[in-house]
């Protein structure tokens, strides 16, 4: 049997007695009964879960080892092909969609940073959920307010509780930005993990129950966790890759010393602690008891840190799939204890693709390390030195060799011209470079309206483009170019790309007596907030734009769509 992990912090919060937090071979989930019709009119607790980097490949690889809670998802109504449809496949502008119903075009969240070359203060670089209007903030230093500044569309949540007072909404993550993209604004309690327990937004006072679960985080963080055991299903996942400089990965245990926040992340231990969470502010809000329905946002983020730090094929991934498979049939054992009729949709931010070192060991030839050619400070001088530029600071001001270029402001609009023209020759020259799209001809294209998967790599770019906050041109890599150049900072996998590895997610929907059925047919995560709305019988229309559509196969259940 796999070792505990988070029995201590489940005990201490008083949510669950002695449950291990997962095992070797995980128990079935309770037995729902088919026998049961779909109850009447809407449910009283909605639960929207986000696994940040649960690609439709991991869900498809693992799905016949789930006995736990994504077993149970299964379930219900399945779509393996969900869409993040646009570009930039980002934590940020990837949760943002899941509760707005809005394309990072029309959210305005475009990235997990950008830059705002006007922007007041000396640091231009702005991070996607920060209020950069804070006096002596920083993005760059990590000294930033967080807050939904950047959010310019209401969420589910929000529009709940204007509908509804009753309504009470709370939304808890293993990171900020996915705590207050998916929640918004003026809910009533929005958290997520930091290296002493639990954080929120400035001023914030814990409540006695946050304060609990708090504490129990922390002392679960400073507590040292020794190797797992490895299940005999991942014994095929079990070798090492070589990353160079004597570094391997595809073996690890996920053990950690005391006090590492950074490994406590990337663990099935922090998907637990955000969950305990949960249980603990249902029951303190009586979430699904208070008369309308009320909203419980969940953001499990350690899969995320598990590719990032390890990729997505080996042991450590296969220990965290079965550890979030345990980790959420434990919590939906404690919700149905509460008899709550509460409905669940489960999907991800964004997908992910390996490690290039073991891409190439799998076949694929193509998968490689960015070049640092391709560093913005690199093209920037190579373009002054071209154009012969006098200029000071950097010409070009870019978070990754991929994505949006902003131009020096400083520049005449002649040279701001020369200096895009000759930066998309360079690049566009480049074998690591698929193409380059200019901001002006983005902008004046027309939003896509068609099925996902037909969307060009231009449509793609529309959907996440906005003309106050997007660069004055954007980098597209070739496929499985990992935006990483070296491993020395400990993150040796990512997404982001506008490919498909990115973009496919899993969308799962679960209520009891709900008939369960599999749609191959793609749909988009954009669809998921309008579903939810018409499922409790809450109007959208208004002024505020909602790029996404109602899915009958699962709102039909309650009420039809819109």
């Amino acid at each position: 049997m796999i070792r505990p992990m988070i029995k201590s912090l489940l005990a201490a919060t008083a949510l669950c007695v002695g449950a291990p937090a997962f095992a070797q071979t995980a128990p079935a989930p309770a037995p729902v009964d088919s026998t049961v019709p779909a109850p009447e009119g809407a449910p009283s607790l909605l639960i929207v879960i986000a696994v940040d980097q649960f690609s439709s490949d991991l869900f498809t690889q693992y799905r016949p080892l789930f006995t736990g809670g994504l077993a149970r998802l299964s379930q219900g109504v399945v779509f393996p092909q969900g869409y993040q449809a646009h570009a930039a496949t980002e934590t940020c502008p990837g949760h943002s969609t899941i509760l707005t119903g809005a394309h990072p075009a029309t959210s305005g969240v475009i990235a997990n940073n950008w830059f705002d070359l006007g922007l007041a203060r000396d640091d231009k670089r702005v991070y996607c959920s920060e209020d950069p209007t804070v006096e002596g903030t920083s993005s760059s230093s990590g000294r930033y307010a967080p807050s939904p500044y950047y959010l310019r569309v209401p969420t589910l949540g929000e529009r709940m509780r204007a509908a509804d007072p009753r309504s009470r909404v709370v939304s808890i993550a293993g990171k900020d930005r996915a705590a207050i993209m998916m929640g918004g604004r003026g809910i009533n309690e929005t958290w997520w993990l930091a290296p002493t327990g639990l954080a929120s937004y400035r001023g914030t006072e814990a409540s006695p129950a946050v304060a609990r679960i708090s504490a129990a985080v922390g002392r679960a963080i400073a507590t040292a966790r020794p190797p797992l055991d490895l299940p005999a299903a991942c014994g095929s996942r079990d070798y090492p890759v070589a990353l160079g400089e004597g570094l391997t990965v595809g073996t690890g245990r996920l053990d950690r010393a005391a006090g590492n926040f950074r490994r406590f992340l990337a663990s099935p231990e922090a998907d637990g602690a955000v969950l305990a969470a949960g249980a603990a502010m249902r029951a303190e809000y009586r979430l699904g008891q208070n008369g309308g329905t009320d909203l419980l946002i969940l953001g499990l983020s350690a899969t995320d840190y598990v590719g990032h730090g390890f990729g997505t094929e080996g042991a450590e991934m296969c220990l965290q799939m079965l550890g979030l498979d345990r980790e959420l049939g434990d919590f939906f054992t404690r919700m149905d204890a509460t008899g709550i009729d509460y409905a669940v949709v489960l999907t991800a931010d964004h997908g992910g693709h390996d490690t290039p070192e073991r891409n190439r060991e799998n076949a694929m030839p193509s998968a490689e390390r960015v070049s640092m050619e391709l560093a913005p400070s690199a093209i920037g001088d190579r373009v002054k030195a071209e154009l012969g530029l006098s200029l000071a600071g950097d010409l070009f001001a870019a978070d990754a060799p991929m994505g949006d270029f902003y131009v020096n402001r400083s520049l005449s609009a002649v040279d701001r011209a020369r200096a895009i023209d000759a930066a998309v020759r360079i690049m566009e020259s480049h074998r690591q470079v698929e193409r380059v799209y200019r901001g002006s001809d983005v902008a004046a294209m027309p939003m896509p309206r068609r099925s996902p998967e037909l969307w060009t790599v231009e449509e793609r770019i529309r959907a996440n483009y906005d003309p106050e906050r997007s660069g004055d041109f954007i980098v597209v890599l070739k496929p499985r170019v990992t935006p990483i150049p070296d491993t020395s900072l400990g993150y040796i996998a990512t997404h982001g790309s506008v490919w498909d590895y990115d973009r496919r997610v899993p969308i799962l929907f679960w209520r009891r007596g709900l008939n369960g059925f599999e749609q191959p047919n793609p749909v988009m995560v954009v669809d998921i907030m309008p579903t939810l709305a018409a499922l409790i019988g809450l109007p959208i229309a208004g002024d505020t734009p909602v790029d996404g559509r109602c899915l009958d196969l699962v709102a039909g259940s309650a009420t039809s769509c819109p």
